[in-house]
């Protein structure tokens, strides 16, 4: 797109498909490396031993040649794609790239190139290091520290140096049986020191400090939001300096420290609302930004924003066909389990409703070790759901991240998974219901990977709580799952899930017997995560406890579904079949409601 004249229609770089065959290309991301390269990140899926696998490669474009340039893939293994350091003035670049020597490669244990942007052509910097899986490099494109975790006994390893000309050494190899302890690995290194920013929960919550990297001492907390993990370093365009930070509170936002940033995001705040716009990219100048705007009240778009002049204008829509068409209200409130633990929900209202005790659907996200913010990005089944006339919750329940090393710890305790974690799930409907806001008797339960399992669980636990549980992507037999960690993860990383003092009477697929909650089954046939054989299982179940499939529960095979729902059919599907059973056994809108269908 040229800038200089924005009515010019954009010319075309390159058009992809989803990669899901052997022989498919798709692009994932793009950059821009000096004034005239594009550099696209390409996915190339090919059957590796029986198994689809993908392999990663950079393409750069010219605009001023309109040509492509392959990067580096002379003799580059299966991932060649991961940029550690851009030097924009000069073209070139560090690429961090599996090699393969002599016929062979060895998976993981990868190089560091030096890349000429414009010829493709890469000299190499750092060689592998059979202890090293992955680098860093500072804001001079020296390579100065490297990563590795070993699976069978859990200790993580980082090795360091000073300068380009020292040896690498160990300065950190332990282990962490919790599964909650952050690590040191350095964010941004400080120019012509020993030191650099990290982010660390030793004092319970993600804080940063400045952290001397011969002897791992963390400073005095830098940076810290009470009550909350910080989620990220902003650096300068040249990443040599800090200049803010990712902060959560049920939101993600960008708080400055930078006095420019500070003025230039206050102004977004009065253009487009707090929370509701961020810088996602800069010139060097940090003169012209482009700004991400809208997506929680209403459909976002991309915007040029010229500093100097404070002009700002639209570039195109996130989805040019709701534009920025209203959404349904997303909201972060705050409820108190029965054990008196606070809990944050993500709330999405339903727009065209008027009336209270509404139908619900309660939806745990999956991990399930992460957290929900207050957007429709990730997990957004949110918003088709509240079109619909549903109010949606999804909470954070206890070992969800965000809220400090003591939540999580909670979610791994003996009794959280499939006890009092599920008794939080039931404990918010409580809550709402209380509040005259929903109605308890007309709740269903949703989710995908962990909130598979959490559906599935309260269909079979609280049959009664819940008119229909939908579960996709689930673990259901928990012992079954265990066993494929271990023989596939790794002795120490396949106790991340084996949490449970009773995996076999958490696990719905043994359990099958008595009343349950209707239950829709969607599987990922290609699920690399969570195998088939766990779908399969609780099917089988079913079955033999005199379940009858199209009445009691529904199952859906996706030939080509994955873990990760990346496939607009197959993420539709997944949508589709949620209203089909959401309306068979929990209509959105019912005679006694005071308010009627919309269009």
């Amino acid at each position: 797109m040229d800038l200089t004249n924005p009515s010019k229609p954009p010319k075309p770089i390159l058009a992809t498909e989803e990669a899901r065959e052997a022989g498919d290309r798709t692009m994932t991301g793009f950059r821009w490396i000096g004034s005239d390269h594009v550099v696209m990140t390409t996915l190339q899926r090919e059957n590796f031993s029986g198994q689809l696998s993908d392999y990663r490669r950079l393409v750069a474009y010219s605009v001023s040649k309109d040509k492509m340039v392959q990067q580096a893939w002379d003799k580059a293994g299966g991932d060649a794609g991961n940029i550690l350091w851009i030097d924009q003035t000069k073209g070139e670049y560090l690429l961090e790239r599996d090699s393969v020597g002599e016929n062979t490669e060895r998976w993981g244990l990868p190089e560091v190139v030096r890349v000429n942007v414009a010829t493709g052509q890469y000299s190499i910097l750092q060689r592998k290091n059979p202890i090293v899986s992955s680098w860093a490099a500072d804001a001079d494109g020296v390579v100065r520290a490297g990563f590795s975790s070993d699976s069978d006994n859990g200790k993580l390893r980082m090795l360091y140096r000073s300068n380009a000309s020292e040896n690498f050494r160990t300065v950190y190899h332990e282990a962490d049986s919790s599964f909650t302890k952050t690590i040191p690995v350095p964010q941004v290194f400080i120019p012509g020191s020993d030191k650099a920013y990290v982010i660390s929960n030793k004092d319970g919550f993600d804080k940063v400090y400045i952290m001397d990297l011969t002897n791992l001492q963390l400073s005095e907390p830098v940076f810290e939001t009470r009550g909350f993990d910080v989620q990220g370093i902003i650096t300068d365009y040249d990443g040599r300096r800090v200049v803010g930070y990712e902060t959560f509170a049920g939101a993600m936002n960008n708080r400055f420290i930078d006095d420019k940033f500070q003025g230039i995001q206050a102004n977004l705040n009065s253009m487009f609302g707090f929370g509701e716009a961020q810088i996602v990219s800069a010139d060097r100048s940090e003169n012209r930004l482009v700004v991400f705007a809208g997506g929680t009240s209403k459909g976002g778009g991309f915007y040029l924003y010229d500093v100097p002049s404070a002009k700002i204008s639209l570039l195109n829509w996130q989805k040019t066909a709701i534009k920025d068409s209203p959404l349904n209200p997303v909201k972060a409130e705050w409820v108190t389990a029965s054990d008196g633990t606070k809990l944050q929900v993500i709330v999405t209202y339903p727009r065209h409703r008027t009336g209270k005790k509404l139908p619900v659907v309660i939806m745990p996200h999956g991990g399930p070790f992460g957290a929900l913010s207050a957007t429709n990005n990730l997990e957004p089944w949110n918003q088709p759901l509240a079109e619909a006339g549903y109010l949606v919750i999804q909470p954070n329940y206890r070992g969800s991240g965000g809220y400090g090393k003591a939540f999580v710890k909670l979610g791994r305790d003996k009794g959280g998974y499939g006890k009092r974690m599920q008794d939080d799930l039931t404990d918010v409907l409580n809550a709402y219901a209380a509040k005259g806001i929903v109605d308890a008797g007309r709740a269903c339960i949703m989710g995908w990977s962990y909130g598979g399992y959490a559906a599935a669980r309260g269909a079979q636990r609280d049959a009664k709580l819940w008119r229909c549980a939908i579960a996709g992507a689930g673990v259901y037999d928990m012992p079954l799952m265990n066993k494929w960690d271990s023989e596939n993860l790794g002795r120490f990383s396949s106790g991340f899930q084996a949490t449970s003092d009773d995996p076999e009477g958490i696990s719905p697929a043994r359990n099958t017997d008595g009343p349950w909650a209707p239950l829709l089954i969607v599987a990922p046939e290609r699920d690399a995560r969570i195998p088939m054989e766990q779908s399969r299982t609780l099917v089988a179940g079913l079955k033999r406890s005199g379940k009858v499939e199209g009445t009691n529960f529904r199952y859906v095979i996706q030939p080509k579904g994955t873990h990760n729902l990346p496939y607009d059919d197959v993420h539709i599907e997944w949508i589709t079949e949620a209203l089909g059973w959401l309306g068979r056994f929990n209509p959105a809108y019912v005679p006694s409601d005071s308010d009627k269908p919309v269009g």
